[in-house]
């Protein structure tokens, strides 16, 4: 008999990634949710509509082997999952957030072991109250996975495919800070594949989720051979005239963080020893820009950030 998998969301990002990597490993496979998206997958998903904010009568009564939870983010979500829950399902993952930290001091790597922001409020306030709800109402059945940034198809920020679109845009480029900065990221497949890895382990314990550490000019390299553009120029702009220009760190340019900053520095910087060691597999950078780009070709505009430069901007700082 297939094991049961129930995911709380499952239909903007991250989710309908989890939906595709349990159906591959053989998870019969419920979506909770507001019923507000419609994905098709590519295979027979069941799909309960409610709101844990609200309305969590749809779970009552079900029992499954394990929860994947990408969309909680308060303690009083948690506490209602718990509460609908605690004797349904048998480990819970819940998908956190490195934001959970007090600070990330520059130059300095970091592990799970942290200090936490006291802070109640805010996304990372409210994700480190989450995880204490969790843990505290299913002691020894929570895997607590904190990932970074994550990057692919499907990612509706538009956060890191606004490098592997501009490489493709060709041109001068704006290309932030050192060459060798070390940035890092995860592909929302590869961190989906680990969330029902976790599930099917039922590790329970704290776990990053994150990739492997590069250069910033290696990942904007794969961008560029991702693209097949040749002619796309890097223009390298150092942290301090960046800093002039009043680009927003992390919006304005992706992946951008000013070294020396004293509260951000070193986010770029997390540690996954831990996750590596219990099996988190990740794939080459070069496969992701490539993948994103085929998918960001195909959503338009969709796919474009928000906050990113406009290329009027990016011109003025070449310019300058």
């Amino acid at each position: 008999m297939a094991k049961k998998l129930l995911i709380l969301g499952g239909t903007v990002f991250l989710g309908r990634h989890v939906v595709d990597a349990a159906l591959a490993a053989g998870y019969e496979v419920t979506l909770f949710n507001r019923g507000s998206r419609a994905v098709h997958f590519t295979q027979s998903v069941e799909q309960l509509k409610g709101d844990r904010n609200g309305d969590l009568g749809a779970l009552q009564g079900r029992q499954f082997d394990a929860v994947v939870d990408c969309s909680g983010y308060t303690p009083e979500q948690l506490q209602r999952s718990a509460d609908a829950l605690r004797d349904q399902v048998q480990h819970y993952v819940f998908v956190s957030t490195i934001s959970v930290y007090a600070r990330f001091a520059p130059g300095q790597a970091f592990d799970e072991t942290a200090a936490l922001t006291t802070a109640t409020d805010g996304y990372g306030g409210g994700k480190a109250r989450a995880e204490e709800t969790i843990a505290a109402a299913m002691p020894g059945r929570v895997s607590i996975l904190r990932p970074g940034l994550i990057v692919g198809p499907h990612d509706p920020t538009g956060r890191f495919t606004y490098w592997p679109v501009r490489l493709d845009r060709g041109g001068k480029v704006l290309a932030p800070g050192r060459p060798e900065r070390p940035v890092q990221f995860i592909d929302a497949r590869d961190l989906a594949q680990w969330c029902v890895q976790l599930a099917l382990q039922r590790r329970p314990g704290t776990v990053h989720g994150i990739g492997p550490s590069g250069s910033m000019a290696s990942l904007l390299q794969a961008c560029q051979q991702a693209s097949g553009n040749a002619a796309a120029e890097l223009v390298w702009c150092d942290d301090a005239k960046l800093v002039d220009a009043k680009v927003a760190p992390w919006t304005g340019l992706p992946l951008w963080i000013p070294e020396a900053d004293s509260e951000f520095g070193g986010m770029l910087l997390a540690s996954s020893q831990v996750a590596v060691d219990a099996g988190l597999h990740t794939r080459p950078w070069l496969e992701t820009a490539r993948d994103t780009l085929v998918w960001a070709r195909a959503a338009g505009s969709a796919a474009h950030s928000t906050t990113a430069l406009t290329a009027e901007a990016e011109a003025n700082i070449l310019a300058a």
